[in-house]
């Protein structure tokens, strides 16, 4: 084990997590070749809605201040 800070840590994995994201979402788009696959405009909205509602919350978890419940005065 080395002794990578977190910052690094989260750089090195973050960077590879994002970079097989992109690659997935790369390979769905090969999924509009008309000429081989069928779908409507029904399926393509359910995969994009599908997208962006994980996309928010994945994006909330990132921008929103952990949630303190506990009363104090």
């Amino acid at each position: 084990m080395t002794n990578e800070t977190k910052a690094e840590r989260f750089k090195r994995i973050a960077s590879k997590r994002t970079q097989n994201t992109l690659e997935v979402l790369r390979k769905l788009g090969n999924c509009s070749n008309k000429s081989v696959y069928h779908y409507d405009d029904k399926d393509i909205t359910k995969i994009f809605y599908a997208i962006d509602q994980e996309l928010k919350r994945i994006k909330a978890l990132f921008t929103t201040k952990s949630k303190n419940n506990n009363f104090s005065l």
